[in-house]
């Protein structure tokens, strides 16, 4: 049986074949989300080639985007991006400079 190096030092995200990190899930649900399409188109009575090109193309498709994003992104980069989308564009501040500066009082405060 072959063996594959898994890191499984602490402190260090999986890796697998040079998948690291959220990719490395990605990769897994992706093939299993084909293989359930799969199963689907050919107990509802699809031709068997039909659905077998399907499975070849997507898992290929899936492969090679997975790779390219892990390469393109690195292992934090897909969190980088989602958090650059939350993120507003720009600030807008309508209030006079000199009000910027300016502690605003509590109302709480007694008045003595």
């Amino acid at each position: 049986m072959a063996e594959f190096p898994i890191n499984k030092w602490i402190g260090r995200s999986v890796e697998f074949k040079g998948l690291k990190a959220q990719y490395l899930f990605i990769f897994c649900g992706g093939l299993l989300v084909v293989f359930v399409l799969f199963i689907i188109l050919y107990m509802v009575g699809i031709d068997q080639w039909f659905c077998i090109g399907f499975g070849v193309i997507s898992a290929s498709v899936l492969v090679w985007q997975t790779f390219s994003l892990n390469a393109r992104y690195g292992q934090y980069g897909l969190m980088k991006l989602g958090a650059v989308r939350s993120h507003p564009r720009y600030l807008i501040n309508r209030r006079r400079i000199a009000r910027l500066f300016t502690r605003k009082k509590e109302k709480n405060e007694k008045h003595t």
